[in-house]
């Protein structure tokens, strides 16, 4: 297993006297006492409870958030035992409705911003609108529950408009960013049968334009369950398209001012009455190395954890400012949009994070002016390598939290974002993912921020780190991430999985009722946590096990080198062999000297197991599309597997990437 580190990091952050006691997680703890009869002097107390009393926590959560529920449940958890359990039967609902219900005049519903145009704003009248609008459009086109709204659009206020409509009528969503091509587009949509596939013309990034018809055209072609398109000129306005399907633009539905049947009173959007286990919207695995699996949520599920972590535990309040860059195609696109419930105006961009330069997104944060900014931990470090400044160049005065992940961010970059962005910053570092499509370890506004570490485990998420016997570890220690008891926010299936054997094959096959989540788990004792990396992508040395993530925490130090990959490969004969590959920063030279400085790092800070055998420049490290290191495809590659069973370019950020180590492979084999 990968090695801790028993050393007390720096504090870097404490809550302030003022944030303890406004915080919306004291305003709870207070409604517990107040209400329930409940105290706890520390938060630890409050996770043991909510972890042990399962049923009390969520049933607390539905009525500290005041669920909207159009009639009553049953039980609140039936079946314990995972992953046959049920929550809130009988209850139904409308995540739509949620949202909805924090619209005012006093403050607008999106901001919005790409590379073509400046900050706009959409009020939630006008969301409202368009919302009833393209819902009413969608029915008259036959839509019922239960049916599949696909979408291939940019992260604009189309789709945010989109996704409340399909939700408003019990239509279920799935959505994949325009920068993905025809076939891994259709690698999702073909599994879940979409009745509307509603698109756009192309997209800019990076200050080029990509017109996206011709894939626009061929995904009709590939989803002959589609019976409308609703297309969208997004790139140029007078844009067409011409495809064998019926064709509406988006301009044509959403203009008009919808009204009752009798005119003149302005029409009201219904929110359909869901179960809630209803399907909300679909979510795929990475399909780096073969078909997606449909991941599908439900209504009820993802709107308590939505409201639970969006207040407790990321402290949203009405009016501020939410941020996170993403694409449609990320589970961030959905945990933005679930701010919303907390009255939050949500900050769209659209475009890439390094055009013109690195100060985009930072520039972005004063005018808008963004509260709560969200990234990925591979663009801080980005900004740290380039000695980008932000609080030299940008009043970032209302700036109250960032929030990172995607990967584990590295300890200098938490020094980085206090001594570049902001001295009194709340850094929250989280981890979850497209499978539970929220966190489930991540920010608290009562804990302080250790450096290199996440704040703790979240209401509701009894995790643990396990060893290879199904047993914790010692504290301090390094096991697998597991979560031995429900929660709400777990899918209800996978789409065309009738006998849930994927479903089952995904989390459940090592530890028999019990999610393991393919994760490194540090928990220290602090009560925080360290994530240390994949761990099926370990690096097996000598039959000790390392992560990943210890590597890269190393290497992101030195300047000279841009970014990294490490595997391990094992030869028939019992040997490894564990090269590093390298893409170097404009000007380093990976001479011996270099290589030398990389080996006595990685040898003084972790051990001479963490040593490489070889060190190889490349041009770039592969990347999914949400920003994900290809450990485990480039290692197939390597081992000669067919390239086809090893990983899909559809799937990646940068596909040009792979073509080194498809090379390198032929000349393993020669």
């Amino acid at each position: 297993m990968p090695e801790s580190n028993i050393i007390t990091p720096p504090l870097l952050w404490q809550p302030s006297p003022t944030l303890l006691k406004e915080s919306h997680l004291a305003r709870y703890m207070a409604w517990l006492a107040s209400e329930k009869g409940l105290r706890f002097r520390h938060y630890r107390d409050l996770w043991k409870w909510s972890t042990d009393h399962l049923e009390d926590f969520w049933e607390s959560q539905w009525e500290y958030f005041q669920i909207i529920s159009h009639s009553p449940y049953a039980s609140v958890l039936s079946g314990s035992k995972m992953p046959d359990h049920k929550w809130f039967e009988g209850a139904t609902l409308n995540y739509a409705e949620h949202v909805l219900r924090n619209k005012t005049e006093t403050r607008p519903a999106i901001l919005f911003k790409n590379e073509r145009q400046g900050l706009e704003e959409t009020s939630w009248a006008e969301l409202e609108r368009q919302t009833i609008s393209l819902a009413r459009f969608l029915k008259q086109c036959g839509v019922q529950k239960g049916d599949r709204i696909a979408a291939y659009l940019p992260n604009s206020p189309h789709a945010i408009v989109a996704v409340l409509a399909a939700m408003s009528i019990g239509a279920v969503w799935s959505s994949c960013s325009p920068d993905f091509g025809a076939a891994s587009v259709a690698d999702r949509f073909v599994q879940i049968q979409p009745k509307v596939l509603i698109a756009v013309d192309g997209y800019t990034y990076g200050g080029k334009h990509f017109d996206k018809r011709d894939t626009v055209r061929e995904l009709c072609q590939l989803l002959p369950s589609v019976e409308q398109v609703i297309f969208i000129p997004y790139l140029d306005k007078n844009a067409h398209l011409v495809v064998e399907k019926e064709v509406t633009k988006w301009e044509n539905i959403v203009n008009p001012a919808p009204l009752l049947p009798t005119g003149g009173e302005r029409a009201r959007l219904h929110f359909e009455p869901l179960a809630f286990s209803h399907p909300i919207w679909i979510l795929y695995s990475s399909g780096t190395t073969g078909v997606p699996k449909a991941i599908t949520h439900s209504h009820g599920g993802n709107l308590l954890e939505h409201l639970k972590y969006v207040h407790l535990h990321n402290d949203v309040r009405p009016g501020e400012r939410f941020f996170w860059y993403s694409t449609t195609g990320w589970m961030m696109w959905n945990f933005t949009l679930a701010t919303m419930l907390a009255g939050a105006t949500i900050v769209l961009y659209d475009g890439s994070p390094g055009y013109p330069d690195l100060n985009v997104l930072w520039e972005l944060a004063e005018k808008a002016p963004i509260h709560h900014f969200g990234t990925s931990a591979p663009f801080l470090v980005s900004c740290m390598k380039a000695g980008v400044s932000p609080k030299t160049k940008f009043d970032l005065t209302n700036l109250r939290s960032i929030g990172s992940t995607g990967s584990p961010l590295p300890p200098e970059a938490f020094g980085w974002v206090y001594e570049n962005i902001k001295p009194d910053v709340w850094l929250s570092s989280m981890a979850g993912g497209t499978d539970v499509c929220t966190a489930w370890v991540g920010g608290n506004p009562l804990l302080p921020v250790y450096q290199g570490e996440i704040q703790c485990r979240c209401l509701g998420c009894a995790m643990e780190s396990w060893d290879e016997n199904g047993r914790p570890v010692p504290v301090g220690e390094v096991g697998e991430m597991v979560v031995t008891k429900p929660m709400p926010s777990m899918p209800v299936f996978f789409w065309n999985d009738a006998d849930g054997s994927k479903y089952r094959a995904s989390y459940f096959e090592e530890y028999p009722g019990v999610w393991r989540h393919g994760d490194w788990l540090q928990i220290t004792e602090r009560d925080t946590l360290v994530i240390l990396g994949r761990s099926d992508a370990t690096l097996n040395r000598q039959g000790v096990r390392i992560g990943t993530a210890e590597i890269y925490r190393c290497l992101d130090k030195l300047a000279e080198l841009r970014d990294s990959l490490i595997i391990n490969l094992e030869r028939a004969d019992g040997s490894d062999w564990m090269p590093l590959f390298v893409a170097l920063s404009p000007g380093a030279t990976l001479d011996e000297a270099l290589k030398g400085r990389i080996k006595a790092a990685l040898r003084a800070e972790y051990s001479p197991r963490h040593v490489p055998d070889d060190i190889l420049e490349i041009p770039d490290v592969p990347y999914t599309i949400s920003g994900k290191k290809m450990e485990t495809p480039v290692k197939k590659i390597l081992q000669q597997k067919p390239l086809e069973k090893a990983f899909n370019r559809d799937s990646m950020r940068n596909p040009e990437a792979m073509d080194f180590f498809i090379e390198m492979a032929k000349n393993l084999s020669k």
